[in-house]
């Protein structure tokens, strides 16, 4: 992990290069680890922004300050992870990376196991009391699903099986205000983009591409496969927060 400045008053922690599920998992930890943290009142920040392979803090009022805590700070990863992290401290510490001095010191023990391996670090936002995933109803009709099956080397009422199956978990918003990447499928059922984009994907339509699968908030052009579509509004302006899947909430889709 690496801790880079972003301009005056930001800072982003660099999870890349730890292998695609152990980048994922740490992303999430540190998520839950800050939202929890400015809750308490042990963080201050405007904006906590989780993408792909970072967490973006935005409006810290005196980042070096907020560095040298991030420095002490343990987020909760899953023991699978955990196990990842102790193979990859055996081989070393990851070298800093070539900035000049744009980066700013974290202990080397960050890049080795210090992260607890107790319960995994997915949080409760977005998830009911009673700890069960936000339910999302998807007609399973969409254009592309006999070429996910042919992906897969399953049928179509596999693929079906499959997502109603799996526990998804939002690990960020991008692209249109709202679009959840939904993370929670194999690394080995990733799917390729569509080699040209469709002009038009309807709002609502269940799609799925690379590791993730998602859900277009508004009509959009697009390449992802479709899957299904739902009725859910994603987005809406007057709510709060406006976004109905934010990163941490856990999904499973349901056939309508």
């Amino acid at each position: 992990m690496r801790i880079w400045p972003v301009g005056v008053d930001a800072l982003l922690i660099d999870c890349a290069g730890l292998g695609d599920g152990f980048t994922a998992e740490l992303v999430e930890a540190w998520r839950a680890e800050l939202w929890q943290r400015r809750e308490r009142g042990d963080l201050t920040a405007v904006e906590i922004v989780p993408a792909a392979s970072t967490v973006l803090l935005d409006g810290l009022p005196d980042p070096a300050a907020t560095a040298a805590l991030l420095s002490r700070w343990a987020p909760t990863v899953t023991t699978t992870a955990q196990q990842t992290a102790t193979a990859r401290a055996a081989n070393g510490p990851t070298p800093a990376h070539n900035r000049g001095d744009l980066a700013l010191s974290v202990p080397t023990d960050r890049d080795g196991p210090v992260m607890s391996t107790t319960e995994s670090a997915r949080s409760t936002e977005g998830v009911g009391s009673d700890g069960r995933a936000v339910p999302v109803s998807v007609a399973f009709d969409g254009a592309d699903l006999p070429t996910v099956a042919e992906h897969w080397g399953v049928d179509v009422p596999a693929v079906v099986r499959r997502l109603t199956g799996t526990r998804f978990r939002v690990a960020f918003c991008g692209f249109a205000p709202g679009f959840p990447y939904l993370t929670g499928l194999p690394a080995e059922l990733a799917l390729p983009r569509l080699p040209t984009p469709r002009p038009r994907v309807p709002a609502g339509s269940v799609a799925l591409a690379g590791p993730y699968a998602g859900i277009y908030p508004s009509a959009s052009p697009g390449g992802w496969l479709l899957v299904g579509r739902t009725e859910l509004v994603l987005f809406d302006v007057h709510a709060d927060p406006p976004a109905r899947l934010t990163p941490g909430t856990e999904v499973r889709m349901v056939a309508a």
